[in-house]
């Protein structure tokens, strides 16, 4: 519970591992929204990233995934932020016309949200991204030069930023991705996207987010899942890393927002294996599995944890209720 008296959630979606909510484009926003009206929250980008919009509000704490594994293990704190100063990497790999949309973006978002973008910087090298849907259904990946993504960080840092947003350049996915179209695949970029924010947040410790770029800016006209729809309709997914990043929190070694003050964790149901989970049974945090939220992991309490203390219910309105 925070100082303030108010309850604490975290509400997790992991990347890449197609999650039936939360899976596809800000598609477990509105879940969220509602569980701030009970407590404040904690959630991963990709609970609200949404392409051209963004499910935030001003009850979450908009964390990326290492450094909510960093805040499980008691390594680090979160210190409520606003208006954080924002610097932004791009992938010398991205072709000028697709930067300049970027570009474009960037002042869009200033513009109508204030947001404090202090200027970008371009890799020196290009970064070298692969992605690829490995045997077992889960996105992954690869980043070939993660090193000129740092180098191009640290600059901005020594400008002053105090958050990264990073977009490096994506080879358009060789088929048309129609499961994930139609709302029932794996996000094929979601996996490689989580690596490469996790390593800069590794590095910097710092709130960090990523937008993928393609070559092909077009928008689609052909109708798609309304859960996958936000990213069909823009050809930048870059304001909604920017409005998650302006009031994300900061990290901090010693002091802030810790895990002793976490009231309940939120899971998928059959996503249970990762570091939030084995520290919050550790810590004696409850800890809900939401059964309408399944992926193509197999790891329920059921089958791996027989834990009286993970509170299995059907739905997150169900969930919600409890809290």
């Amino acid at each position: 519970m925070l100082k303030s008296g108010e309850k604490l959630g975290v509400f997790i979606v992991p990347t890449g591992v197609g999650a039936s909510v939360g899976g596809f484009a800000g598609d477990a926003s509105c879940q969220a929204r509602a569980f701030t009206e009970k407590s404040r929250l904690i959630v991963n980008p990709n609970v609200v990233n949404a392409g051209g919009f963004s499910g935030i509000n001003d009850r979450m704490f908009y964390t990326e995934g290492y450094i909510l594994d960093e805040m499980f293990r008691g390594n680090v704190g979160l210190v409520p932020s606003r208006h954080n100063k924002i610097g932004v990497v791009f992938d010398k790999a991205i072709p000028e016309e697709v930067l300049n949309i970027h570009l474009n973006t960037v002042g869009a978002v200033q513009t109508v949200y204030g947001v404090d973008v202090i200027g970008y910087e371009i890799t020196k090298e290009d970064a070298g991204v692969e992605f690829f849907v490995d045997e077992n259904g889960i996105s992954t990946g690869m980043v070939k030069n993660i090193e000129t993504v740092f180098e191009a960080s640290k600059k901005l840092l020594a400008r002053g930023a105090e958050a990264l947003a990073v977009v490096c350049f994506f080879e358009d996915p060789e088929d048309d991705n129609e499961d994930y179209a139609n709302g029932s695949g794996v996000d094929p970029v979601g996996g490689v996207e989580g690596i490469i924010s996790h390593a800069v947040s590794k590095e910097f410790f710092v709130p960090c987010a990523h937008s993928p770029a393609f070559a092909d800016f077009s928008i689609s006209t052909d109708i798609v899942s309304p859960k996958a729809a936000s990213e069909y309709i823009t050809p930048t997914f870059l304001p909604c890393v920017l409005l998650g990043l302006n009031n994300a929190p900061k990290i901090v070694k010693e002091g802030g927002i810790r895990v002793e003050q976490i009231d309940y964790l939120v899971m998928p149901f059959n996503s249970l294996g990762s570091t939030p989970v084995f520290e919050a049974l550790k810590r004696g945090i409850k800890i809900f599995a939401v059964k309408e939220n399944q992926t193509v992991l197999d790891v329920n309490n059921e089958n791996f944890f027989k834990s009286d203390r993970i509170i299995q219910v059907e739905t997150y309105a169900d969930c919600l209720n409890l809290i």
